[in-house]
């Protein structure tokens, strides 16, 4: 997934040959077992308090009784990645909900059981599980057959489900009564109106604000691409608000690193020249979408609240997931 134009670095042939054998050995051995019918146990969870500057605005989705956290209209300042400098552009929104957190497995396995839906990976039969440059590995793998199973991660149920389509997040909102928020929604929710450069705000980007690649992602990336002096506590994805400090302005969580988070719009690379300053929701055509807010395996120019990539919508991934978003009626937040 971080194999975009900004990647400079190299994989050495021989640490790239070892890692892909050793991948795949121990994907087809833990997995052979794992069926359609192998779900987790599902516990509670405690969301962690926030903290954000001002009072958090919460309400509750009874479909799949995720928190999502109020936005309210006005002009905020959307940031435009422009070769990894920021340039500032006034946009006004109208008020919405945005779903506190990314969906999580044991949401996703809800829709499921209620809908049946097969996903794109199961379609096609594989899904990324880590790209270097331009070179993926691909594996039989989907969002209920998944390496974090194999591996034996528990709590997997509070962590972002992964392996998830462009289509498949637009199918779980609908369901959900909701839509992927548009681009400028999401940003947004991360940043708040200030043009801030974090959810949090310009403070560079340390272990407890996020997950992203750390000392425990050396292993699957080289040492250059990893913060060897960072330890965030996952090698892979985290339980779904483990990092409070990371709060943005209106009380969203993980809205830098985790999982980069597809939103509705297409993907239109002159975004900056064509933006329009009321509601902006991307070109009326397109062949990709964009991703926002970095992942575990980012590094942290990834995780700011202006960088963006870009996919087809049938692209799925072990860092791809998302988040949905509800219009609001104004009166809806008092």
């Amino acid at each position: 997934m971080e194999s975009n134009e900004e990647s400079q670095k190299h994989f050495p042939a021989p640490l790239l040959i070892l890692t892909a054998a050793l991948l795949l050995t121990a994907v087809a051995c833990q997995l052979t077992d794992l069926t359609r019918g192998l779900r987790p146990v599902i516990t509670p969870i405690t969301m962690p308090p926030t903290m954000a500057p001002h009072q958090v605005i919460t309400r509750t989705n009874p479909v799949d009784q995720a928190v999502l956290v109020y936005v309210p209209e006005g002009i905020f300042l959307m940031g435009i990645p422009i070769l990894q400098d920021q340039e500032l552009t006034q946009v006004y929104l109208d008020a919405f909900w945005i779903y506190q957190t990314p969906v999580t497995y044991a949401q996703f396995l809800a829709f499921f059981d209620a809908t049946g839906h097969i996903t794109t990976a199961e379609v096609v039969g594989f899904s990324e599980y880590y790209c270097h440059l331009n070179l993926c590995f691909d594996v039989d793998t989907y969002w209920a057959v998944d390496t974090y199973w194999a591996y034996g991660v528990t709590g997997i149920e509070h962590h972002p489900v992964v392996h998830i389509s462009w289509d498949d997040a637009a199918a779980y909102c609908a369901w959900a009564g909701a839509g992927l928020p548009t681009e400028a929604q999401w940003e947004k929710a991360a940043r708040g109106t200030d043009g801030r450069t974090y959810p949090w705000g310009d403070q560079p980007v340390t272990d407890q604000h996020a997950n992203y690649c750390d000392q425990n992602c050396a292993p699957i990336f080289d040492r250059d691409y990893a913060d060897m002096d960072a330890d965030d506590g996952y090698t892979y994805t985290s339980p779904v608000g483990h990092y409070p400090t990371g709060v943005s302005p209106y009380g969203a969580l993980d809205m830098a690193g985790n999982v980069w988070e597809w939103v509705a719009d297409y993907y239109n690379f002159n975004y900056d020249r064509d933006l329009p300053d009321e509601n902006p929701t991307g070109p009326e055509t397109g062949n990709k979408h964009p991703l926002r807010g970095g992942s575990w395996a980012s590094q942290t120019y990834n995780l700011k609240t202006n960088s963006r990539i870009s996919r087809k919508p049938d692209f799925t991934s072990s860092q791809t997931g998302f988040r949905c978003a509800i219009p609001a009626d104004p009166a809806s937040a008092e």
